[in-house]
């Protein structure tokens, strides 16, 4: 069953979390700057190892000072008006976290709303594929969670599950 939450992402207690990351891996703003402040500097550190990361694709690090054992940082993509490949490139971050999840014994994973900040990508589109996602993969771990930034955008999640279901 997938939780539809409103809460600070970096406060949950999970194997993972995922963070909406930027192509370099070295923080920014939102969920990123937030995920990298709690982290400590470490993750900083360890992120400049791993070379960056493609839109799409995600690579994955220790969890530092968080209550997380992981972060898996995913690259999503910058809204361009739809025709750019914006909805295969946020569902292949939804697939690659997941199965970079899989690959490191995670079995409980959240994930905020992957370019839907400052990214731009329509909420309830992103929402269309983020569930669709989360429901395939949803049966091989103990917990996925959609972690909201707001109570509007969680229950719109709930509107889109429930029409899924």
């Amino acid at each position: 069953m997938i939780e539809i939450i409103t809460a600070d992402i970096t406060t949950l207690e999970v194997d993972a979390i995922v963070n909406a990351a930027s192509n370099d891996l070295l923080g920014g703003g939102g969920v990123d700057g937030a995920i990298h402040r709690a982290a400590g500097p470490l993750l900083l550190k360890y992120c400049k190892t791993l070379g960056g990361c493609r839109t799409g694709e995600a690579k994955i690090s220790p969890g530092f000072e968080l209550p997380a054992r992981r972060v898996i940082l995913t690259v999503g993509p910058v809204w361009s008006g739809g025709d750019a490949y914006e909805a295969p490139l946020l569902r292949a971050c939804y697939v690659n976290s997941f199965e970079l999840a899989l690959e490191n014994a995670v079995h409980s994973i959240a994930f905020p709303g992957i370019s839907t900040g400052v990214y731009g990508f329509p909420k309830e589109a992103a929402a269309k594929i983020a569930l669709d996602v989360m429901l395939q993969y949803e049966d091989r771990f103990d917990r996925v969670i959609a972690c909201c930034f707001s109570e509007a955008d969680a229950g719109l999640y709930r509107q889109v599950l429930k029409a899924k279901l």
